[in-house]
C-alpha cells in the first residue's frame, strides 16, 4: 500500500485484510501508519510498514525491496498519492508541478520498478484515479495533471507487463469522496477489489466508479 493513510487506501487495506492477505503500508505519518497496522493486526493480517516519503527514489526503493524480501512475493501494488496544491495555472511554478508530478506520478514508477522482481503471474497493480484527470478544477491544476498522468502510465503498465500475467488498473472515481453514500471511502474501495479481481479475460486497465 504505497500512500498508506485513513481515507480511501486505508479502506483499501482494509478490505484486503479482511479477505485474508498480509499487508505492507508506506506512508509519511507513522502515528498513521501505527493507527493503522493495529487496526489491520485486529484482523488477523500481518502487517509491515515503513515510514517512508515515497517521492525520495533511493529510500522507496529500498522499503519495497526489503519488504518484497521479506514476505518473498507481492501479489497486488495498491498506489494512492497525490498532491493537493490550490494553486491555479496562473500562478503555479514550474517547480511546484514537477514536485506534484513527482508524488503523484513519478512515485509509481519507482514502486513498480522495485516490486517487479517479486510480481509474478497473477499479479496485479492498483492505482486510485479520479475525474480530475478529465474535469480538472483550475483552482488545484496540478491535481488534473497527477492524475491524468498515471493514468496514462497505468496503461503503459499494464501492456508492458500483460505478457508476463501481471496486470495494471487505474479505478477512476467520477464523484467527490464523503464520510458516508457511494463515495465513501469503503465503497470506493470496494470498487478497488472488484477491479483488482476481474478475470484477465475481462480486463481494463481503467474502471471508472460512479456509484
Amino acid at each position: 500500500m504505497v500512500g498508506a493513510g485513513p481515507g480511501v487506501s486505508g479502506s483499501v487495506a482494509r478490505r484486503f485484510a479482511d479477505e485474508g492477505y498480509d499487508v505492507g503500508l508506506f506512508g509519511r505519518n507513522r502515528r498513521v501508519l501505527d493507527e493503522l497496522a493495529a487496526d489491520l493486526e485486529r484482523r488477523g493480517a500481518a502487517v509491515g510498514l515503513a515510514q517512508v516519503d515515497v517521492t525520495d527514489e533511493a529510500a522507496a526503493r529500498d522499503a519495497v525491496r526489503r519488504l518484497g524480501q521479506h514476505a518473498g512475493r507481492i501479489d497486488v501494488l495498491h498506489f494512492n498519492p497525490s498532491a493537493f496544491r490550490e494553486k491555479d495555472p496562473l500562478s503555479l511554478t514550474v517547480g511546484e508541478l514537477l514536485e506534484d508530478v513527482a508524488l503523484g506520478v513519478g512515485s509509481l514508477l519507482t514502486a513498480v520498478q522495485a516490486a517487479r522482481p517479486f510480481l509474478s503471474a497473477g499479479g496485479r497493480i492498483s492505482v486510485t484515479g479520479s475525474m480530475a484527470a478529465d474535469a480538472p478544477w483550475e483552482g488545484a491544476a496540478s491535481l488534473g495533471v497527477q492524475k491524468a498522468g498515471v493514468r496514462n502510465l497505468v496503461h503503459s503498465l499494464d501492456k508492458a507487463l500483460a505478457p508476463h500475467g501481471i496486470r495494471a488498473v487505474s479505478v477512476t472515481v467520477r464523484g467527490t469522496l464523503a464520510a458516508e453514500g457511494v463515495f465513501s471511502p469503503d465503497r470506493v474501495a470496494g470498487a478497488i477489489w472488484a477491479a483488482v479481481t476481474t478475470a484477465d479475460a475481462e480486463w481494463r486497465s481503467e474502471v471508472p466508479y460512479a456509484g
